[in-house]
C-alpha cells in the first residue's frame, strides 16, 4: 500500500498461520492514520482482511493507493462540510474503513472483488476513482 497524501509506502506481512503479527498491525495503524493531523486509532483487522482478500481476488500485486483510512472527528466534520457523500457516523471514525484505488483495476472490478468477500460495506465512487471498503454490515452503494 502507499499513501497518496504522504507518499509513504507500506509493504508488510500482517498475518501468518492464523495469527496477526503485532508489529505489522502497529505499522498498519500508523500508516492508516489521519494524515491531516497525525491522529491514530487501531485499525480493525477485519477491514485489513477484506482489503487483502479483495486484492487476492483481483490477482494483482500492485499496491493499493490509500486515500483515507482512520478519520478524526475534526477531519470527518471538515469533509462533511465540503461533500454530501461523507457520512456523519462514518466507519472511518472507528478505524473500520478504507478508501482505495488501484491503477490497474477499475472501480467496478475492485467493488466486485470486495463485495465477493461478503464481509462489509462496499462503496463505488467512479467519479473520484476509488472504492470504499469497510467491515460494517454487508451493503453496497454508488456507481
Amino acid at each position: 500500500m502507499y499513501s497518496e497524501r504522504t507518499g509513504e509506502k507500506l509493504d508488510t506481512i500482517y498475518w501468518i498461520e492464523g495469527e496477526y503479527i503485532g508489529e505489522a498491525i502497529r505499522e498498519i495503524n500508523v500508516f492508516m492514520r489521519d494524515w491531516r493531523n497525525n491522529q491514530m486509532m487501531d485499525i480493525d483487522t477485519r477491514t485489513v482482511d477484506i482489503m487483502a482478500a479483495s486484492q487476492t481476488l483481483l490477482e494483482t500485486s500492485e499496491p493499493y493507493m490509500l486515500l483515507s483510512g482512520y478519520r478524526s472527528p475534526a477531519t470527518n466534520a471538515m469533509l462533511r462540510s465540503r461533500s454530501s457523500g461523507v457520512a456523519k457516523n462514518s466507519l472511518h471514525l472507528k478505524g473500520q474503513a478504507a478508501d482505495l484505488r488501484l491503477a490497474s483495476r477499475s472501480v467496478g472490478q475492485m467493488a466486485r472483488a470486495a463485495a465477493a468477500c461478503k464481509a462489509g460495506g462496499v462503496g463505488k465512487y467512479s467519479g473520484s476513482n476509488f472504492v470504499h471498503m469497510d467491515c460494517g454490515p454487508v451493503r453496497s452503494w454508488g456507481s
